[in-house]
């Protein structure tokens, strides 16, 4: 199964922040992280709008750090 990421970049404003991961957890994190830092509310709505700008985390051909 693919990770999944959101970018904050991709979205007006300055935040840079990425977040990769299950998808579970990305939903999670994201919300959370608009809550806290662009002040948007905690609710289904918002969780189900970022479950739809989800996209698969590309491949990448260097070992990430757990990697051995």
């Amino acid at each position: 199964m693919p990770r999944k990421i959101i970018d904050c970049r991709d979205f007006p404003g300055p935040c840079t922040l990425t977040i990769a991961g299950e998808e579970d957890e990305v939903v999670q994190a994201q919300t959370a992280h608009l809550a806290a830092v662009h002040e948007m509310a905690h609710t289904p709505e918002v969780r189900s709008y970022v479950r739809s700008v989800l996209r698969d985390e590309a491949l990448s051909t260097a070992p990430h750090a757990g990697a051995r």
